[in-house]
């Protein structure tokens, strides 16, 4: 048998050739074809903003910007409320009305409650045009309250009689009137489907799931999922992604001042909810009460 010329490739040899530079272009086509997969997909987005723990200046600062980003961007075109928190201060939980307000001006809004979704919580979610809850969700507890510090001591010199204090009747006063906007909110947004009255609701009770559904206080049982899927069939998009935004870091804010050069040195906390050190009168829309660590202890539900 003669064998092949030196130098010449035989038919085994021309295979394995030909494997190679198939795999070697296989290899270099292969980000071109993922790009054009990644190219091909959805060009629109379910953004899910979160909304968790209780609600301070600080947390509604980071809650609002998320909410004006989603607002912003071409590509959201609906967006969820995933709420999760017993409400807070009342001016924090007003701006995060507003913005969610803002926002529904321009796309779908949908709502999902957690574990709770009372109060100035409950309060935001009322531009949503729909609002999902889990069948143990606690909602409602549309209500205000204030925590005032106590009565000036003796030797203290103040300018006039009001000043830096009010009475409780003034106090009272204040909170009815926060109470009395709250539940025009509400009846606002939702006066068609609630089995409440005025009367009723202004008791501030909170609802399972289940009752608050019943009671228009929440629309439908379900998760965030349906919610998100709802938000999409109401932006009219079949094929989309889920962007979810991160909630944002609670920590403790200090703020130090040194009185003149002697040393002395005033210490302000922020624990979550307000300047706890700085003895004001403090106004809630909180589904609890907070005690001296700053934390939140609730009640029950209806």
């Amino acid at each position: 048998m003669s064998q092949p010329p030196r130098g010449s490739t035989g038919p085994d040899a021309r295979l394995v050739v030909a494997l190679v530079a198939a795999l070697l272009l296989g290899a270099a086509l292969a980000p071109v074809a993922y790009d054009a997969t990644r190219a091909d997909g959805p060009d629109a987005s379910v953004a899910v903003v979160p909304l968790s723990g209780a609600i301070s200046s600080a947390s509604a600062d980071s809650t609002v910007e998320d909410l004006r980003e989603v607002r912003r961007n071409d590509s959201v075109k609906a967006v969820v409320l995933d709420v999760n928190s017993p409400g807070g201060g009342v001016a924090a939980s007003e701006r995060l009305y507003l913005a969610v307000a803002r926002l529904a001006e321009e796309k779908p809004v949908v709502a999902s409650a957690g574990a709770q979704a009372a109060s100035g919580g409950y309060y935001a979610m009322m531009p949503a045009e729909r609002i999902y809850v889990l069948p143990s969700s606690i909602v409602g507890s549309v209500g205000a309250y204030a925590q005032t510090p106590p009565p000036f001591p003796d030797g203290v010199v103040r300018s006039g009689p009001d000043k830096a204090s009010s009475t409780t009747q003034q106090t009272r006063r204040q909170v009815e009137a926060i109470q009395e906007s709250f539940l025009d909110t509400v009846f606002e947004h939702r006066g068609d489907r609630l089995e409440l009255t005025r009367e009723e609701l202004a008791h501030a009770k909170v609802y399972r799931g289940t009752r608050a559904v019943s009671l228009g206080v929440a629309d439908a049982l379900g998760t965030r999922g349906d919610a998100v899927a709802y938000a999409a069939e109401q932006a009219g998009v079949d094929s989309y992604d889920v962007y979810r935004k991160e909630p944002p870091r609670r920590g403790i804010l200090l703020l130090q001042a040194n009185d003149g050069g002697n040393g002395s040195t005033v210490v302000v906390r922020d624990d979550g909810l307000g300047y706890e050190e700085v003895e004001t009168t403090q106004f809630y829309l909180l589904h609890g009460r907070v005690d001296a660590t700053g934390e939140v202890s609730h009640n029950g539900s209806a």
